[in-house]
């Protein structure tokens, strides 16, 4: 895999990618950053390449066949989305949870069922939500169908964002496809975000890293409290500055090529509540469920016993996102369960009156915590 923080990305890929999109015209940049992110994916996997290549034809006729549907017969359009949608969460079990199930399954029926050991392709769990996010928008009218395959294969292996996020949802980006511009002040602000988001990863993230490696490598021979808590805190740190530090790389590269991406991140460590930490970290990912899963639910329209329903499911679905194994799933459920104490406890009086300061404290101490359960 060609990391951003890796030699070969820095002083060869990117450069030579640069160079070329900068020589060429106007109506040739898309597809020289198509051929460039193909180049990058099949860096990973030349098989895994081709295989992204069949996912983005699949994607790019259900495109074609909701919004030729959509204004003459609502009904075909919302089946055809509805199987557009199953297949795509079947392709990302398969190549993620496939193995996993099997596991479960052995363990609890006390079978023996061979493992597959199936390769997982670099970026699928980005991948399956954008391309969810591309059919939906079509058919909610939030976006225009491209007809362009080019396009739509841009919009989906798009390099900058591929491996680490953020999830740019379809109707966020379609214009910028078809039509953007770029200055002086974007290319420089590009190249100040990636040095900025480079600096976060390499200097302090991986030194943090190797800290808290250390010492949790040591976990089953016993380790005393202090250590414990060092490990707890260097992981905390280690966690935020590698992933809002790939963000802002992946933000930088953005600029870089005329694009504007999202914000990922806005000082999550700072949150006063569960809920106000999801509404600061991994952004793109918790506004993803809120739009596409938690909202489709129901949300809070249905009641209340229902809408705490719906915040456990999105939060379990939150933790096996992040990979499959019962540890991500825990942490998923960790949070589910204090997002539902405080929709309970917010309008309490006794909830209200507590100082700022102590919710900062008690949220810090639950999310450090909750980064336990995600790395053991």
């Amino acid at each position: 895999i060609m990391v951003f923080n890796s030699q070969t990305f820095i002083f060869l890929f990117l450069p030579i990618t640069l160079i070329i999109y900068f020589f060429v015209g106007n109506r040739f940049k898309n597809y020289i950053l198509l051929i460039t992110s193909l180049i990058f994916y099949a860096w990973a996997s030349v098989n895994h390449a081709f295989l992204l290549l069949i996912y983005i034809l699949i994607n790019y006729i259900l495109g074609i066949l909701i919004s030729n549907f959509k204004n003459n017969n609502r009904n075909t359009s919302k089946i055809i989305l509805t199987i557009g949608v199953i297949i795509n969460l079947f392709i990302l079990f398969y190549y993620k949870y496939f193995d996993f199930s099997i596991k479960v399954t052995n363990h609890l029926f006390n079978t023996n069922i061979p493992l597959k050991y199936i390769a997982l392709p670099l970026g699928i769990s980005f991948i399956s939500f954008q391309a969810i996010s591309y059919i939906v928008d079509i058919y909610r009218g939030d976006a225009v169908v491209n007809k362009n395959p080019f396009y739509v294969a841009l919009y989906m292996s798009l390099f900058p964002k591929v491996t680490s996020g953020p999830i740019i949802k379809y109707k966020h980006i379609d214009e910028q496809i078809r039509n953007r511009s770029i200055t002086i002040e974007k290319f420089s602000y590009g190249i100040e975000r990636f040095i900025f988001g480079l600096a976060k990863k390499v200097i302090i993230s991986d030194i943090l890293g190797n800290m808290s490696d250390d010492i949790f490598s040591v976990l089953n021979t016993g380790i005393d409290t202090p250590s414990s808590w060092i490990a707890i805190i260097c992981y905390t740190l280690q966690i935020y500055f590698d992933f809002s530090g790939y963000s802002d790389m992946a933000i930088g590269l953005a600029n870089m090529f005329g694009f504007n991406f999202i914000e990922n991140f806005n000082y999550p460590y700072i949150s006063k509540s569960i809920s106000e930490f999801w509404r600061r970290w991994h952004i793109s990912l918790s506004t993803w469920f809120k739009e596409y899963l938690y909202i489709p639910l129901g949300g809070n329209r249905k009641g209340s016993t229902r809408t705490l329903i719906n915040l456990l499911i999105v939060f379990f679905a939150t933790g096996i996102w992040h990979g499959a194994s019962p540890n991500f799933i825990i942490w998923g459920f960790w949070h589910g369960l204090f997002m539902v104490i405080e929709r309970l406890i917010k309008d309490k009086d006794w909830y209200k009156k507590i100082p700022n300061f102590i919710k900062l404290i008690l949220t810090l101490f639950i999310v450090m915590l909750g980064w336990v359960f995600f790395r053991v």
